[in-house]
């Protein structure tokens, strides 16, 4: 069967066979429509309800020239003793768009409803962003390594009269007790 036939198969214009032929969706046996294998491809691909690509022989009256199917920098190759059908295929396998419209709008609603949950779960403060939880975690370590430092500078004079390794061991265990009870203190004071 021809374009023209085929068309008239699907009550639609040449001008949409010509477009599901850029698009992939027509799958050729020679110079013949496969009409079999075509017929799946527009059952998968087509939009239940949508009428034809473009109005029938009396034109939409607009004057308005329609885009590409597929930008230049996204069209598909066809490689060596590949049909374009299965140059379709590999594309769409490769950018992750190997669904029919059932699957890719199931595939949307749970995508929305996730999005949702976790814009409500966030709201509740159930969740808290990664750089939020950085940066509070970065700001606390900024405090221990800021008072920690300090520590030599407060207590060397101190220190210098200790006779003993045990009596500087306990005061050192002493002041970095201290110093640790200080910023667990500073923490539950949020």
């Amino acid at each position: 069967m021809n374009q023209s036939q085929y068309a008239g198969r699907h009550s639609v214009s040449p001008k949409t066979v010509t477009k599901w032929k850029e698009r992939g969706w027509l799958v050729f046996a020679g110079d013949e429509v496969d009409v079999e294998a075509s017929d799946a491809n527009i059952k998968r691909y087509r939009t239940k309800g949508v009428g034809s690509v473009t109005q029938g022989a009396e034109g939409n009256g607009q004057g308005k020239a329609m885009a590409g199917v597929t930008r230049a920098s996204k069209k598909v190759t066809i490689r060596d003793g590949e049909t374009p059908a299965e140059a379709a295929v590999r594309h769409l396998v490769a950018t992750g768009a190997d669904m029919n419209i059932e699957e890719a709008k199931r595939v949307k609603e749970n995508y929305l409803a996730l999005q949702t949950q976790l814009e409500y779960d966030r709201d509740a403060g159930l969740v808290v962003a990664v750089a939020d939880v950085a940066r509070a975690v970065g700001e606390e370590y900024a405090k221990v390594r800021t008072r920690l430092l300090a520590i030599p500078a407060e207590h060397a004079p101190r220190l210098q009269l200790l006779k003993t390794p045990v009596e500087l061991q306990d005061a050192l265990q002493e002041i970095i007790v201290e110093a640790l009870e200080e910023l667990t203190r500073d923490g539950v004071a949020r």
